[in-house]
């Protein structure tokens, strides 16, 4: 196989839940393409990785200061919910069952892959407790080892005893991840949360 095709489908299965095959078929698929979408596609990412970062308060993906849920103020209902990463947002944007702020952490802790509180975007959530008057954490983690070690983490780490806290409910299997989860459970999940 040509060397150039090769690296790039190492590039892309790079990607996460992107194997060798779907990688294979992408860089075919868009090599193969006449209409220009691989440039449009090589150009979109030269853009977006020149623009895109981290919200200055809850690590959302954005092109400003601050994300699109930070400056809304209709969001600033007293609830803060914790998520992992960027796509757990999106799908409890899509599903519609949270109206709050967000908090993305970028990882969850794990001993086994070296991830430590400082790899985690927890320096700022005791300031938008205090800043934002928030008064329910919802914590929307994996239900993982590393989800629960994350969750009983940052709880430990907040001393301000007007929060109360809560998880997602029923629903939600051992060891299961938000973007495998239909937007039925996903509601009820979240409708039925439970203070811990």
């Amino acid at each position: 196989m040509n060397i150039k095709i090769e690296k790039l489908i190492k590039q892309f299965a790079k990607l996460p839940r992107v194997g060798t095959r779907a990688a294979t078929r992408i860089v075919i698929g868009l090599l193969q393409d006449k209409t220009g979408r691989a440039e449009s596609l090589a150009n979109a990412l030269l853009d977006a990785s020149k623009s895109i970062h981290p919200c200055h308060q809850c690590g959302v993906l954005t092109d400003a200061d601050f994300c699109e849920y930070c400056s809304d103020d209709a969001r600033k209902n007293g609830q803060l919910c914790i998520v992992r990463d960027l796509s757990d947002v999106l799908v409890l944007e899509k599903s519609g069952v949270f109206h709050g702020r967000y908090h993305v952490l970028g990882a969850m802790l794990s001993g086994v892959n070296g991830i430590t509180p400082e790899d985690l975007n927890v320096a700022n959530i005791s300031s938008r407790i205090l800043n934002e008057n928030i008064s329910e954490i919802i914590f929307a983690l994996p239900n993982t080892v590393e989800g629960k070690t994350t969750q009983q983490y940052i709880i430990s780490s907040i001393n301000n005893t007007n929060v109360s806290f809560s998880e997602l409910a029923s629903g939600v299997p051992l060891g299961g991840d938000l973007d495998y989860i239909d937007d039925g459970t996903l509601t009820l999940a979240f409708g039925g949360r439970k203070k811990l």
